[in-house]
């Protein structure tokens, strides 16, 4: 089976990293060999969409699961449309994802597992303005 999951960097042993659509890499794996590739998320650094970004760029290669921790709304829409399965992991490595994947030890989420964030702040700070802007203005 072929299986993406979401890390801090390339290869097997490295990090696993929690946010879907804000991770910087997706090993794309096959269970059978092991044998991987890496892949640069194109949504990382976006401004917005990141989560509905990465989820395009996973079903584009064709993998028959995702493992994360965190996805949102958004992307989980995209990811149940086309039937792909998410499983969550807490923490590890790549290679302790796809062993944990292996030995049927991960739950496979049935709902969007992260909150929506709406950008790389999520709008919640008062800005440059500190909150002077029009609606204190009569």
């Amino acid at each position: 089976m072929i299986i993406a999951v979401s890390a801090l960097d390339g290869g097997l042993e490295a990090p696993f990293h929690r946010s879907f659509g804000r991770s910087p890499v997706f090993v794309v794996i096959d269970t059978e060999t092991m044998n991987h590739r890496s892949l640069a998320n194109p949504g990382a650094a976006a401004g917005g969409g990141a989560g509905i970004r990465a989820a395009q760029t996973i079903l584009d290669e064709k993998v028959e699961a995702l493992i994360s921790g965190d996805v949102g709304p958004n992307a989980y829409a995209v990811l149940q449309a086309a039937h792909l399965p998410v499983y969550i992991f807490s923490g590890g490595t790549v290679r302790q994802a796809v062993e944990a994947f292996r030995s049927g030890r991960l739950s496979r989420a049935d709902q969007a597992t992260g909150p929506a964030r709406g950008g790389i702040g999520g709008g919640m700070g008062t800005g440059v303005g500190r909150g002077r802007g029009r609606r204190g203005r009569s």
